[in-house]
């Protein structure tokens, strides 16, 4: 607010009243106010002392040259209106108005900048006058009638120093005379309102609640028409279509419901058919095809190991003992499956004839004549690997897509990061999503998904993130969520947790060891026996240093040469019993051999179910009401490392 100060100063005489802002000190008012007194009276020719004689030495002069002498005479300020800076270290601006002989000042401070609006603090002074004139009924303003509106003036001039509109100026101004100061100053609150012809919020209220139930009850009325407006239209309609265009129509639904009640898991015609086998080569004039040196030229043959590696090692380190490596032959000429035995125990696998007691059906390619299967390496697993987890996927999806939505879903997907130096933890992390799966677009329509719930289990919790545009949080864990319907699911909440309080589903020790230019590492896992659920499919992933020539383990395991990985594949870890082992050994060069040699391990699991892996939780926000469905929740591993 521009000014700071009201203050009604006669032209002789002490000042009337003084009105200033809280910021204000009233002595500052009073410095601004004695100067410009000081400095009006400097201008008429007269000081302090002169009029102080003036008014004693009435026996000297007559009636006449005293009231001369004392009136305002050839006052500069004297004018109707104008402004003035007063003031020596502090300086501040005194805008003024004369009614009659009554001074009207408004005080600012004098700023050289133009920060200060002067013109509303005009504004503001022409108020003030407006206020004095309608207490003395006239420009007759003297100091006798404000006395007698002195606390209606002060009010008055008190709300105009805080800023008033011209409507409720003149609603106080009608009021100053026989309503009091209470109804003068509180019955102008809804003034502009009245004035315009706007009606108050407690009056079109409920008009507004009578609309709003008016539109949910046509919204959701139905109306079915009886059965015979229904037979008469039909009627109606057989006279008006041709009879070819509704035999049409009933083929077409018959055709439909045929369609519809064949069994989806029937026995295809084509395993009747007799297979064709001469069709299926077919004559071809390119020679390159039948020359199986080019077929040949991309096979690589592995060299066998030298022969020192046909003998056993006894390896004495702790936790590692026992003779491994080589394969030994009987003088008595030992049979090829007696040969290869060793396998089973020291390379953990092998020719195991259990490995071919399932029954799996191969999938015929074509190619020249079976050299196909010479193909050896990784790229030949995946194929059908693939192919394996794409027939589970296609089924899978088929059952989710025949499930249908009761309504929006919720689940939590949580990510947990560990790091294990050795058998100690050095870092661990959690961070959990919150997704909402809404109604799809189709079944739902453009109506928007809104509902609030609660979060339960956040005592370990850091913090939370919201997604801001989709939902807002009320407060104590409650949370409310409008959004659009969507076909993939909606991440509306992330949180992590305290590393304190983050569980671990599983822990990771890795040993290593070199002895000479052998190389042992040994990995043991343990699961959380606090865990609801054993642990599934677990693999576990050895980064080794360099690319091994000979290799042993336990148990089997697949190495991938191109990355230098080794993967074990554990199918379920026990909640209680002992710890898990996972042991490899391989000879290193005299190059490679190096004390600060680099291994580390990587684990990575998913797991689902009802609960979520650090205890957060969405509820509906009251007992009993199922605004959501709760799915099964998921945490998975993210960087879950040892070395």
């Amino acid at each position: 607010m521009s000014c700071l100060a009201l203050s009604l100063q006669p032209a002789n005489g002490s000042d009337i009243l003084l009105q200033t802002r809280e910021w204000f000190p009233p002595a500052r008012a009073l410095i601004a106010l004695h100067a410009f007194r000081q400095t009006r009276l400097a201008f008429s020719n007269k000081s302090p002392s002169s009029v102080a004689a003036t008014s004693s030495s009435s026996s000297s002069s007559t009636a006449e040259p005293s009231a001369a002498t004392e009136s305002i005479g050839d006052d500069p300020l004297s004018a109707s209106s104008g402004q003035l800076i007063v003031g020596v270290e502090s300086k501040y601006r005194v805008v003024y108005r004369l009614v009659n002989s009554i001074y009207v000042l408004g005080i600012t401070t004098a700023d050289h900048d133009n920060s200060i609006n002067v013109f509303e603090c005009i504004n503001i002074v022409n108020q003030a006058v407006s206020v004095i004139v309608t207490a003395c009924r006239g420009v007759d303003v003297t100091p006798e009638k404000l006395a007698r509106k002195y606390a209606e003036v002060y009010m008055a001039l008190d709300i105009v120093l805080r800023g008033v509109s011209n409507i409720r100026l003149a609603a106080m101004l009608s009021y100053m005379h026989g309503d009091g100061i209470a109804k003068m100053v509180h019955s102008a609150l809804d003034t502009e309102a009245k004035i315009r012809g706007a009606d108050t919020w407690p009056a079109v209220e409920l008009h507004s609640t009578e609309h709003q139930s008016n539109i949910e009850a046509f919204s959701n009325a139905s109306f079915e028409l009886p059965p015979e407006t229904l037979a008469a239209g039909d009627q109606k309609v057989s006279t008006i279509v041709p009879q070819s265009t509704i035999e049409q129509d009933d083929k077409m639904i018959k055709a439909e419901e045929s369609e519809a009640e064949k069994d989806p898991f029937a026995a295809s015609e084509a395993i009747n058919k007799q297979e064709d086998l001469v069709g299926g080569f077919k004559k071809t004039k390119d020679p390159s095809a039948t020359d199986l040196t080019l077929a040949l030229a991309g096979l690589e043959v592995t060299t066998l190991p030298p022969a020192e590696a046909t003998q056993s090692t006894d390896i004495t380190v702790e936790g590692f003992e026992g003779k491994y490596g080589g394969i030994e032959f009987g003088s008595e000429q030992a049979t090829l499956g007696e040969a290869f035995e060793g396998f089973t125990d020291a390379w953990g696998g092998g020719l195991d004839a259990s490995e071919f007691l399932e029954n799996k059906k191969v999938k015929k390619q074509e190619g020249l004549s079976g050299l196909e299967l010479l193909q050896t390496g990784d790229s030949a697993v995946p194929t059908a690997a693939a192919a394996g987890a794409d027939g589970g996927k296609s089924l899978e999806n088929l059952l989710v897509k025949s499930t249908e939505m009761k309504g929006p879903e919720m689940y939590i997907s949580e990510e947990i990061s560990a790091e294990f130096r050795e058998s100690l933890l050095a870092r661990v992390g959690l961070m959990g999503v919150v997704y909402l799966r809404t109604m799809p677009p189709k079944v739902s329509g453009d109506k928007d998904t809104e509902f609030s719930f609660r979060v339960e289990g956040t005592s370990s919790v850091k913090r939370f993130v919201i997604q801001s545009s989709r939902i807002s949080s009320l407060g104590n864990g409650m949370f409310h969520v409008r959004t659009a319907p969507s076909e993939e699911p909606i991440p509306i909440l992330k949180y992590s947790l305290l590393p304190r309080l983050t569980p671990l589903p599983l822990r990771v020790r890795l040993i290593k060891r070199l002895s000479g230019t052998l190389l042992s590492v040994m990995i043991q896992y343990v699961s959380n026996p606090e865990l609801l659920a054993p642990l599934t499919d677990v693999t576990f992933v050895l980064k080794l240093p360099v690319d091994p020539t000979l290799l042993k383990v336990s148990p089997k395991a697949v190495l991938n040469r191109s990355e230098r990985e080794l993967k074990w594949h554990v199918p379920e870890v026990p909640l209680k019993g002992t710890p898990g082992k996972l042991r490899v050994r391989m000879p290193l060069d005299s190059a490679d051999i190096d004390e600060e040699l680099e291994v580390v391990g990587y684990v990575k699991f998913l797991v689902q179910g009802a609960t979520s892996l650090s205890g957060v939780c969405p509820k509906p926000a009251t007992e009993g009401k199922t605004d959501f469905y709760e799915v099964n929740h998921r945490y998975q591993s993210g960087v879950y490392t040892c070395n």
